[in-house]
């Protein structure tokens, strides 16, 4: 049973959805009584939020519960807990494959945590999985766990889509929007705390509302709202679904200033074969108008994308349409991913399989075009000014400054190294941009 005295060492894995439940966990924990460390060592319960999407991830999540289990092999009485994706993706098996393990809770069950950590110690392994239903509120407690002056706003959670190589459905469940009032008023919390940067998250922001009924706000309604009651310099989107990103949302962001025009747009392939094999329900010739329909309405956006590369029945040729769509448009970021064949999506059985060498070089062709094409960018941010926000000291060498600009994501894209001038993490400056790579900039503080 948990006490004021309990002490608590949290491990987060995964995307920034994941980081926000964690978030909440602590919230919780904290409110409490419980006190957080940062040394294994010297906690009561150690407690991993893992992430299951893909085997990579299934994989990380495996190596770190490991790496903890010998950690409390040395510590007798010591607890560990397992929450998130993997838990809800394989349920009990994973309590006879993990035995060290005291208490593994789902993607629904984290906003429960203390009741759970109140049923430790316990001579059984509590298991705790049920179908995904819940959504977060402004009322639940959280704590912080990025820089003070960046956040995450969790939108939505869940997923309607039916894309063939997709767990996320059947492990976050269906799409369950917040209210727009509810999300507004944490929107002012955050704001209160000085926030300079605020991310919404959600699977597919674009569908925002749309479990609500035809009459139901949608994301344009919510941004508008955010705006109009918040001063946060800068509200950035992650992620935008391509075949529902409206006119009204680019409207708005080409006359709001404070809506970053950065879009994160999961494209996945081009070839009209492979789009339709992996359910997506739009074709080349849709994600061609996209891209154009974005350039035309917001000149300077900077597009992000996604696309995936070894996706059974795919060939050389299907990847060149990739190839030339990179060459055609010159997207800022782009990451290139290898299909992997998870159990239980709808993919798994699909006939022509392709071999993981052949991903690899795949994916190894398109990401060295890439290089090219943002290398070619930033060179052309050379002499300019920019708008950065300061993370901090670099984690490259403490002689540099870090920050972001307005089209590089935390924890995701590049970053903007600062040579020379004085500021501090948070700060909002102008830098003049002296050199550049393919994903990085270098410059230095004018004012």
């Amino acid at each position: 049973m948990i006490t004021n005295v309990t002490t608590i060492f949290p491990i987060t894995l995964g995307c920034p959805k994941n980081r926000v439940d964690s978030e909440v966990m602590l919230g919780l924990i904290l409110e409490a009584g419980c006190q957080i460390t940062d040394d294994p060592d010297r906690a009561d319960i150690l407690l991993v939020n893992t992430c299951g999407f893909i085997q990579p991830a299934v994989e990380e999540a495996i190596d770190t519960i490991m790496d903890l289990v010998e950690i409390k092999k040395q510590h007798p009485g010591m607890a560990l807990v397992v929450t998130g994706c993997l838990v809800q993706r394989y349920g009990k098996s994973l309590s006879e494959e993990l035995p060290e393990v005291d208490l593994f809770i789902g993607t629904d069950g984290f906003q429960d945590i203390v009741a759970h950590l109140n049923s430790l110690p316990s001579k059984d392994i509590i298991v705790h999985a049920p179908p995904p239903l819940y959504v977060m509120d402004s009322l639940t407690p959280r704590r912080l766990s990025t820089p003070a002056h960046r956040a995450y706003l969790k939108i939505t959670e869940g997923c309607s889509n039916k894309c063939a190589y997709c767990m996320i459905p059947s492990i976050r469940g269906s799409l369950r929007s917040r209210t727009v009032e509810d999300i507004v008023l944490e929107v002012r919390e955050l704001d209160g705390l000085a926030i300079k940067e605020l991310t919404l998250v959600g699977q597919d922001l674009t569908a925002y509302g749309m479990d609500t009924g035809s009459s139901g706000p949608g994301l344009d309604n919510l941004l508008e709202e955010i705006l109009a009651q918040s001063s946060v310099p800068w509200l950035r989107l992650l992620y935008l679904y391509p075949g529902r990103l409206s006119d009204q949302l680019l409207d708005l962001m080409a006359r709001e200033e404070r809506l970053l025009n950065y879009l994160d747009i999961p494209l996945q392939h081009i070839s009209e074969k492979v789009l339709k094999n992996m359910r997506r329900p739009f074709g080349k010739r849709h994600l061609h108008s996209l891209i154009e329909r974005i350039r035309s309405k917001v000149p300077d956006a900077a597009i992000r994308t996604t696309f995936m590369v070894g996706f059974p029945g795919e060939t050389d040729k299907d990847v060149e349409e990739i190839a030339e769509f990179l060459r055609q448009y010159e997207l800022h970021n782009v990451g290139v991913f290898t299909y992997s064949n998870e159990e239980g999506c709808a993919a798994e059985h699909m006939a022509d399989q392709v071999d993981e060498r052949r991903k690899q070089e795949r994916s190894d062709y398109l990401m060295e075009i890439q290089s090219g094409i943002s290398a070619k960018i930033n060179q052309g941010y050379v002499g300019k000014r920019l708008e950065v926000l300061v993370e901090g000291i670099s984690g490259e060498t403490e002689l540099l400054l870090e920050g972001r600009s307005r089209f590089q994501a935390p924890e995701i894209d590049g970053c903007v190294y600062i040579a020379d001038g004085k500021c501090n993490s948070g700060d909002m400056v102008t830098v003049e941009i002296t050199e550049a790579h393919p994903y990085d900039l270098v410059g230095h503080i004018v004012s």
